[in-house]
């Protein structure tokens, strides 16, 4: 099974069939070839290894041109493949964002040198006090002269301790009291430790960063001190959606291995896919997941027609997407029964890679919140 274009068609442009072709090609070519990490140092080496894979394909283009159907399309077409090869894509979607809208010229060539996969980002906000809470991140920056000093901790951060820079939010002293401002932390300065890696179910890089004192330059500094939380919170609407198309190229992988396996497992006498409660389960599990990627395409088309903010369309589509995904794959673990659950099945990583994405980049309930507060505002 492919990803399948039809019933998305509405929201996409001939480009993009071209460019979820080229994704298809890496897929059969590398990715097929490539045996999962089942260790946290294997799951660094292979990062390290798709990111140049990746970046000799220029699937990381999309991020550059701001094109969030395309980028959909390629975490559809990768995570329905490899849950690493997607988490790779959106952390560099996730560190070369804010570059691009805000950065300077330096800061957006670096950018780019991320697009070419030669070098590794990270997003760098969460903290062992702060989470949906953005308003309560410790980290601090304090002003001297024509620099920054950092000191702070920062946790369960996505290729912590493996990527080349870190986007650091942080409090800088002279902002207001609950401004954020946002630095770019190369992993080789001075004050910059790697804590230690956070080791995941499913492996995936991970890990607690810390700054001690670490000095960084004016010039590090992306955009206006007090103004990091809005280029937070604006990376995250932009890329929100992203994760609900992750989200269903899990799902779709699921569907497709329960499918095969109701298809040419025999019990009772027949084909599980003969069972009137599998085929149940099936057509729940294909109705969600095409649900799910209609809601994930239009809050992309909505950003990609120009729209200032898609809260409301990315709030709706990361957490149905990701909650469906969850109750997919589940399922599909429930029609190959005990191989389901056999470590070197797909079905079983899918098991292990899906449940974080209800967690990460807003967790449901605070989508909800936000979706909650969108139809509640006053009419204009």
């Amino acid at each position: 099974m492919r990803v399948d274009l039809h019933p998305v068609r509405a929201f996409l442009e001939a480009r993009h069939e071209g460019l979820l072709d080229r994704a298809q090609a890496f897929s059969r070519d590398v990715l097929s070839k490539r045996k999962p990490p089942e260790t946290d140092e294997e799951a660094r080496t292979e990062a390290r290894a798709l990111l140049t894979l990746m970046g000799d394909a220029s699937l990381f283009e999309p991020i550059q041109r701001q094109d969030y159907r395309g980028c959909c399309l390629l975490r559809e077409e990768l995570a329905f493949h490899s849950p690493l090869a997607d988490a790779v894509f959106a952390l560099q979607a996730l560190s070369a964002t804010p570059l691009f809208l805000r950065g300077t010229p330096l800061q957006t060539a670096l950018a780019t040198e991320a697009i070419a996969g030669a070098q590794m980002g990270a997003f760098a906000m969460t903290e062992p006090g702060a989470g949906s809470d953005a308003h309560a991140i410790a980290c601090e920056a304090r002003r001297e002269g024509e620099s920054y000093v950092l000191n702070g901790t920062k946790t369960l951060i996505s290729n912590g301790g493996l990527a080349d820079f870190y986007v650091v939010f942080a409090k800088a002293v002279k902002a207001r009291p609950k401004g954020l401002t946002a630095f770019i932390v190369e992993a080789g300065s001075a004050g910059f430790e790697f804590v230690k890696p956070l080791v995941m179910s499913a492996p995936h890089p991970l890990g607690e960063i810390a700054f001690r004192d670490c000095r960084v330059s004016e010039g590090a500094r992306i955009g206006k001190e007090g103004e990091g939380l809005k280029l937070a919170l604006s990376t995250l609407d932009r890329l929100r959606a992203t994760v609900g198309a992750a989200a269903c190229g899990m799902a779709a992988r699921a569907l497709s291995e329960a499918l095969q396996h109701a298809q040419t497992r025999r019990q009772f006498g027949k084909p599980l896919a003969d069972l009137p409660l599998i085929q149940d389960k099936i057509a729940r599990m294909a109705i969600r997941l095409r649900a799910a990627r209609l809601l994930v395409y239009e809050a992309a088309w909505e950003k990609d027609q120009g729209a200032g903010r898609v809260t409301l369309e990315s709030g709706m589509a990361k957490a149905f997407a990701t909650e469906n995904a969850q109750t997919i794959v589940d399922d599909a673990v429930q029609i190959l029964g005990g191989r389901g659950v056999m470590k070197e099945s797909m079905v079983d990583l899918l098991y292990r890679s899906v449940r974080a994405l209800r967690i990460y980049e807003g967790t449901t309930e605070i989508q909800h919140l936000l979706v909650a507060s969108q139809l509640l505002k006053p009419a204009p």
